[in-house]
């Protein structure tokens, strides 16, 4: 019998399908941030809503600049210390080749740097939802241009990047539950500490000026989502990726109704801000733990981070910090609780044989996870904090009282958000003609 001959393991080859696939998954995570625009938009007052659209948008251009010429070289070149990354071919994307892999997967370098584009844009655009009414728009331009370089990239790095020091630790971060809704509720929190409140809190009505965009904002949200953390496994060859889809639709669904629930028991009431603010909690608790968790767990994760982050989106009233649209309540709290229930109920099914408390394997790793939440919750609220200190100082973080007053949409962008002039009907070839000597201002108003 002839002797065995050991063939070496075959390089990875470009998968079409792998590709088109992240391809698809990155332009669902882009959609996510006018999603989340119109979420925003929808919760704030009417003098507010071009602002909030806007502080998303504007992220769509900086941070894509940013990610392309140093960006993507500080949170995935090669490691430095286990706290940053660089690959000088990689600034400006030069030295790529076409056809170049990401190692060890099947798909390009330009589309895994694609995605992870993605989510470096939504990241610092979830902070703005804490900030409404009151940031000046060139302030808020600047903080997030810091924001980005000093605290999104490093932290991409310590948790995604080949040799960062929460990737070596074994700490489990599916698609972002450290990374990307710690790291912007901690900075939310830690920006409103600084800035201070709006005019009118907790004396004003600050009712949100238009429930459907919230819930078309929310639905953008989930249907992006899909891409968001399905496509964090770069490609479905062994299933994994199949398995976070269905977590991500069972725990949104478990999240909503257990909001609602807790919100008619303590409320009275099923309220459309309640369902989608539900939905959007049971997202981001499911994106650290989807991958880990099987689909029972994803309704326990669901269900614990719907009642929690419900109950945490009051805090602000009894700590007295203005969080405006509840990313403290919801993203903060959310991803600390989908990453640390990693630690009870991981499987050893799904993306490793890491398996939590409840299935036997201790508590081992938990303390992971509380490693890597409290120091990406630290280190984002403390930088975060200081930008937006020496940005006050400087440029001034805030609009004046008076333009907060009358309406920041007019005052940093010369726009309203809805024009009442042709509310009472007919075309402006039939609407009756205003008489010469009619006050201006009254027509104004």
């Amino acid at each position: 019998m002839a002797p065995a001959i050991t063939l070496a393991a075959e390089a990875p080859k470009l998968s079409s399908a792998n590709t088109g696939f992240m391809l698809i998954a990155s332009a669902l995570v882009l959609i996510m941030t006018p999603g989340l625009a119109f979420f925003y938009g929808g919760m704030v007052r009417v003098k507010s809503t071009l602002n909030m659209l806007m502080m998303s948008f504007i992220s769509m251009g900086i941070i894509t600049i940013l990610w392309v010429l140093y960006g993507f070289s500080l949170a995935f070149g090669t490691d430095k210390g286990s706290f940053i990354g660089w690959t000088s071919d990689w600034v400006g994307l030069s030295n790529i080749g076409l056809t170049e892999l990401w190692p060890g997967y099947t798909i390009p370098v330009f589309v895994f740097m694609v995605f992870q584009l993605m989510f470096a844009i939504i990241t610092p655009a979830l902070i703005s939802g804490a900030l409404a009414d009151r940031v000046k728009f060139t302030a808020w331009s600047v903080f997030i241009t810091l924001w980005a370089t000093l605290v999104y990239f490093p932290v991409a790095h310590w948790v995604w990047g080949t040799g960062g020091w929460a990737f070596d630790l074994g700490v489990i971060d599916f698609a972002g539950g450290t990374a990307v809704h710690i790291n912007a509720g901690a900075a939310a929190l830690g920006v409103i500490l600084v800035i201070g409140k709006r005019v009118g809190f907790k004396k004003d009505p600050m009712r949100p000026h238009s429930l459907p965009l919230v819930m078309l904002g929310s639905g953008l949200l989930w249907f992006g989502w899909f891409g968001f953390n399905a496509g964090s496994w770069l490609g479905n060859d062994d299933g994994v990726g199949a398995l976070m889809f269905v977590n991500t639709q069972v725990a949104t669904a478990a999240a909503m109704l257990a909001w609602l629930l807790y919100e008619k028991i303590r409320h009275g009431a099923f309220t459309t801000l309640g369902a989608a603010s539900g939905a959007v909690a049971g997202l981001v608790a499911i994106t650290p733990s989807g991958g880990a968790v099987s689909p029972l767990g994803a309704i326990a994760v669901g269900a614990i981070a719907g009642v929690l982050c419900a109950m945490a989106v009051g805090l602000k009233y009894r700590f007295n910090y203005d969080d405006s649209l509840d990313v403290v309540g919801v993203h903060l709290v959310g991803g600390v609780i989908g990453s640390l229930l990693i630690g009870l109920f991981a499987s050893g099914k799904g993306q490793s044989t890491v398996e939590g408390l409840f299935y036997g394997g201790g508590l081992t790793q938990f303390w992971k996870q509380c490693a890597g939440v409290f120091a990406v919750l630290g280190y984002s609220l403390v930088v975060s904090a200081i930008l937006a200190f020496v940005i006050d100082k400087t440029l001034g973080m805030r609009v004046t009282e008076d333009e907060e007053i009358a309406g920041i949409d007019q005052a940093e962008h010369a726009e309203t958000a809805y024009d009442f002039s042709g509310a009472g009907g007919g075309s402006a070839r039939t609407a009756a003609p205003v008489p010469a000597d009619t006050d201006a201002k009254k027509v104004d108003a």
